[in-house]
This record gives structure tokens, C-alpha cells and sequence, in this order.
């Protein structure tokens, strides 16, 4: 093998290393999940959230209503920082599909992506 051809496939080597890093590093939903109060007319949408960590839902009220259109499936949970509570571990929603809570019961908080 001749010393430049060395050098190209060693550089293409690190240039493909380099960008499968830096993509997942800023995985995210790749679609939107819209949530909705009891009752309420006011929607609110998260497009292409971060993969990572716990996302509060920013409905005053929380959440009733929420409608999964990524293509990564959600849980969501009754507490603002995702944590389990009286051992439920949350509500699972799949991609491309919907929930609503019971009537009597509290709203959603907040949500994690299963990924």
C-alpha cells in the first residue's frame, strides 16, 4: 500500500469516527408529542426533544391528553421530575399513538424517552 493511500484511508477513517460521534451525541425524537389540559382548548408541542434525561411539560395544570407522533415511544409520570411514585413507574405511550387519563386521576407532569 503507497504512503498516500495510508494517509486517505487513515483520514477517512477519523472523519467517519468523528461524525457517528457527534451524531449521537444530540439524539432526538425526530417528531412531535403535543399535550393538552383536561377540558383545555391550549395544546402545547415538543418537536425533535432530546433523548436524554427528564422533560417537564409545561401546561400550568399538567397534562391530560397527550398524542406520541416520534418515532421513539415516551412514558410520562405524574411528578414535574420524572419520579416514580406509590410504585408506579408511569404511564407508557408507543410511538404513534395517544393516551388520556382517567377522570379522577392526576395529570401528567412530565415525561422521559425510552431509547
Amino acid at each position: 500500500m503507497s504512503p498516500f493511500r495510508r494517509i486517505g484511508v487513515t483520514t477517512g477513517a477519523a472523519v467517519l469516527l468523528l461524525a457517528a460521534t457527534a451524531c449521537s451525541a444530540d439524539r432526538t425524537t425526530v417528531g412531535s408529542l403535543s399535550f393538552r389540559a383536561h377540558d383545555s382548548p391550549v395544546e402545547i408541542t415538543y418537536a425533535n426533544t432530546p433523548v436524554q434525561g427528564c422533560h417537564r411539560i409545561g401546561l400550568p395544570r399538567g397534562a391530560a391528553h397527550v398524542e406520541n407522533h416520534t418515532l421513539v415511544d415516551v412514558i410520562l409520570y405524574r411528578t414535574p421530575d420524572c419520579r416514580k411514585v406509590d410504585g408506579a413507574d408511569g404511564i407508557y405511550v408507543p410511538t404513534d399513538s395517544s393516551n388520556v387519563t382517567a377522570p379522577d386521576s392526576l395529570p401528567w407532569r412530565s415525561f422521559s424517552v425510552v431509547h
